[in-house]
């Protein structure tokens, strides 16, 4: 009897202890608070448009996104010193080779130390073929989250369609066929 009596009691102090709890986090809306203490809804963050992100190329020329639009866009951002950047860039230029001459697809590889002449003695050491750039401004988180390599691949409406962090083959089979997919897309 003794051990019951423990067991409806401390479903009873569950019980209280709950209620309580749901009390005390109830809806703020009904508070007592004065109307300029209450708490204001919460505003969806506005993306940055993609006509708002510039490149510079190694001749001071600024290409804005919005420029690019009605074409499908690769953007690498990576650095000369990142071994995983230098890893993926010989699939990169093999990707770009294949896509040579196709006027729907542009390629951007933006060196996010902002030292275009150390990229280019890179690309060119390297024997790349690849348009080099810096940033002409902020590059917006949704573009580049803080690591490299990252590549924003957006459609020809200027949308984001992947952003893909950490090496890559981007040569594969499956990245050129949506890439190929994307060019002719409408």
């Amino acid at each position: 009897m003794n051990i019951r009596f423990n067991s409806i009691t401390m479903r009873i102090g569950l019980f209280i202890l709950a209620a309580g709890v749901l009390t005390a986090c109830g809806n703020p809306t009904s508070s007592n608070k004065p109307e300029t203490e209450k708490e204001q809804p919460i505003q969806e963050m506005q993306k940055p448009k993609v006509a708002d992100v510039s490149f510079k190329d190694k001749s001071g020329n600024v290409v804005s996104l919005s420029a690019l639009k009605g074409k499908v866009v690769f953007i690498n951002f990576w650095a000369t010193w990142c071994p995983p950047c230098i890893h993926e860039m010989p699939s990169i230029n093999t990707l770009r080779q294949g896509f040579k001459g196709n006027k729907n697809i542009e390629f951007l590889m933006v060196d996010v130390d902002n030292d275009i002449d150390q990229s280019a003695a890179f690309m060119e050491k390297n024997n790349y073929d690849l348009p080099l750039y810096t940033p002409a401004g902020e590059i917006p988180p949704e573009f580049l989250g803080g690591s490299i390599p990252t590549t924003v691949i957006l459609d020809k409406n200027g949308q984001i369609i992947e952003r893909l962090e950490g090496s890559r083959d981007y040569a594969a089979p499956e990245i050129v066929k949506a890439l190929t997919e994307l060019t002719k897309a409408n």
